[in-house]
């Protein structure tokens, strides 16, 4: 994720998962991956909801997605058989678009449960589940798969572009 964002002429400061990110000059945030519940991480929970009103861009990835979307006030749920592999079909909704991605997560976010700003983005093909969602007016965002996918696919990669556009 930081090579993506380098190879991109960003500079990244990169912090603790439960450091207060919003007392830092910024132009935006990632909330990276990470193991486990996302609903532990309540320190960073509350961060985000606080980034969310300074109204910076803010990208999700994997963990960081399910934690975007806590912080938005939905839900998340432990999946019965967790997403892992690099050949995870996920459909952007709205386009005829099926990008190959790489997974690694144990937990999902509750489509049902994301408030009338928000939008799902992707969904897994092989189970219907959530990967990614989208505010529909500000410049948050994630995915819960890697677009960075290390080794893997990259085809995803344009998350990262459209977070530097936000940026500017």
């Amino acid at each position: 994720i930081i090579r993506a964002f380098i190879g991109r002429g960003i500079s990244v400061i990169r912090t603790p998962y439960d450091y207060n990110f919003t007392e830092i000059e910024t132009n935006g945030i990632v909330i990276s991956n990470g193991p486990g519940d996302p609903k532990l991480n309540t320190a960073t929970i509350e961060n985000v909801k606080k980034a969310f009103k300074l109204e910076k861009p803010v990208l999700g990835i994997c963990l960081g997605s399910q934690i975007l979307a806590l912080a938005a006030g939905a839900d998340t749920f432990k999946l019965k058989y967790g997403h892992r592999g690099h050949n995870q079909p996920c459909n952007e909704l709205g386009t005829k678009r099926c990008y190959i991605t790489s997974q690694n997560h144990g937990y999902a976010v509750d489509s049902k449960t994301l408030t009338e700003d928000w939008r799902e983005w992707f969904i897994n093909d092989n189970d219907g589940t959530n990967e990614g969602i989208i505010h529909i007016s500000k410049p948050f965002f994630a995915s819960q798969f890697h677009p960075e996918a290390s080794p893997g696919p990259d085809d995803s990669e344009f998350i990262f572009d459209m977070f530097v556009r936000a940026l500017k």
